[in-house]
């Protein structure tokens, strides 16, 4: 594609230098440059992409795209911008041919349960015969092959290449999990989306975003990109109608048909008869389309709204009633959200990726229902993150469990005892005397629970899920919770 073709992508500011010049790629790192690739110098929280210009004009840049003023060769293109994160989104997806045009897309964003609700529509859709595609936090998939995730929501040029393999190997529909951080940071300007759906918003990523308003924006903006002109039609929004902020939400996507899920409130779709247990839940699906009956793998009330969340999204699609069904029953689970560690002992052990106060909650909310014995929590915060949410994770742990164990989750540059001393500002005020340990060796603190369980008890293992390392100063280290807990178990029986 010529540098001049892509630019009629973004408003150009300034330009100068060959525009005729041919692109053979794109990209936003220069350490990937390549001959006759476009370089964008995107401006990130601690570098700004402007300075390694040089290194990508000598590794082959034809072309740079900034938004302040450059000096390159005359032989490389260039332009300038206002948003250079929004014009490499826009362009990427101009380079690769505008591939979400190309299948259904459907993007789900909240703050909790959106790997989940992914997982289960796209496995809706399987059932349905299509050839499906997904990207979220756990891996992302083409058909049946997996591949490698390194963010919730890819950077804008790494996603529309995955989009274009997809097209590429017919994919007809793309269920994506659309995270506030790519929203904000425009990585999926360019997608146009047939179905977005909200599950939930509380609070977190208050490190990111100055505050719960600019949070709500940025999931609103999704549901803004449904109005938008496109190529698509007969586009819809699928919203909890339980949460707080459903109303901004529904306002947000004011032009297209609106479909609404709930419990507790009047909803085109609600669950009734509820019933979780250890092993599962089941439930009465009724409201625009008929009554079904629902016994799934997988268990507690929040499960109850992702399942809702998927059926109607589906629904909505068309899909019939009887393979949704059939589906979301066959779905064994998600590995890290309320996984069972099984090795055949008395009690349970139940590892969640819950890092947020309202996920923590209804994990143990959920847990507490299922126990006939004790509650017993290994959880910590994440370290250079938002801080203002630990107190808030500790004194629901202390609430809802009989003893917790404070331990690291992925520390990063902070001191876990620095970490650890925020939640306790939380705990403290509402554990009983004796009721918990401070234990920052995450595999210890794992250890100990396990140790301590006995017969009818659930040992929640909180915070990391389906993730196989710790991070701790700027290091990963293999580390998972599943493992950890399984060899503990192990010990146990020995």
């Amino acid at each position: 594609m010529l540098f001049q073709e892509l630019l009629k992508s973004v408003e150009v500011h300034a330009a100068d230098g060959p525009q005729n010049t041919v692109l053979t790629g794109i990209t936003y790192d220069s350490r990937k440059v390549e001959p006759g690739f476009l370089f964008v110098a995107v401006q990130g929280f601690k570098h700004d992409g402007a300075e390694y210009i040089p290194q990508a004009v000598e590794k082959g840049a034809v072309a740079v795209v900034a938004q302040k003023a450059v000096t390159v060769p005359p032989n490389v293109a260039w332009a300038l911008v206002a948003d250079s994160r929004q014009a490499l989104a826009l362009m990427s997806a101009s380079f690769y041919g505008n591939p979400s045009t190309n299948m259904r897309m459907v993007g789900v964003t909240g703050t909790n349960g959106k790997t989940t609700t992914t997982n289960l529509i796209a496995s809706v859709l399987d059932e349905a015969g299509r050839k499906t595609g997904l990207v979220g936090t756990i891996h992302n998939r083409i058909g049946a092959r997996k591949l490698v995730v390194s963010h919730t929501t890819p950077e804008s040029t790494d996603l529309q290449e995955l989009l274009h393999e997809m097209a590429t190997e017919q994919v007809s529909d793309c269920v994506m999990e659309v995270s506030s951080h790519a929203l904000a940071l425009h990585r999926v300007d360019g997608c146009e989306f047939d179905t977005a759906v909200f599950t939930n918003l509380t609070q977190d990523h208050l490190d990111f975003h100055p505050d719960m308003q600019s949070y709500l924006e940025a999931k609103q903006a999704l549901f803004r990109k449904l109005a938008e002109p496109g190529a698509k039609r007969g586009k819809c929004a699928v919203v909890n109608a339980d949460d707080a902020y459903a109303g901004s939400i529904i306002e947000a996507a004011a032009g297209v048909e609106v479909y609404t899920y709930g419990i507790k409130t009047s909803a085109d779709v609600r669950a009734e008869d509820i019933d979780v247990s250890a092993r599962g839940v089941s439930f009465t699906v009724t409201g625009k389309w008929g009554r079904c009956h629902l016994g799934l793998r997988i268990t507690g009330l929040f499960n109850v709204y992702n399942t809702l969340a998927a059926f109607t999204a589906c629904a909505a699609m068309g899909i019939p009633v009887e393979v949704i069904k059939k589906a979301l029953e066959g779905m064994p689970g998600v590995p890290g959200r309320f996984e069972l560690v099984d090795a055949g002992q008395d009690f349970a052990v139940i590892v969640d990726y819950a890092h947020t106060p309202d996920g923590l909650e209804n994990v143990l909310k959920t847990a507490r229902e299922i126990t006939t014995g004790k509650l017993i929590t290994v959880f910590g915060c994440g370290g250079d993150r938002d801080r203002t949410k630990r107190p808030l994770m500790g004194r629901i742990a202390a609430g809802y469990s009989d003893y917790v164990l404070v331990t690291s989750d992925n520390p990063r540059t902070e001191a876990p005892l620095d970490i650890i001393r925020d939640i306790k500002k939380g705990l403290e005020p509402v554990a009983e005397n004796n009721s918990y340990t401070v234990e920052p060796d995450r595999r210890r603190a794992i250890q100990l629970a396990v140790r301590m369980a006995q017969k009818g008890d659930v040992v929640v293992i909180a915070g990391k899920g389906h993730e196989d390392y710790q991070i701790i100063g700027t290091q990963k280290y293999p580390f998972d919770d599943r493992s950890e807990a399984a060899a503990a178990l192990g010990a146990l029986q020995a």
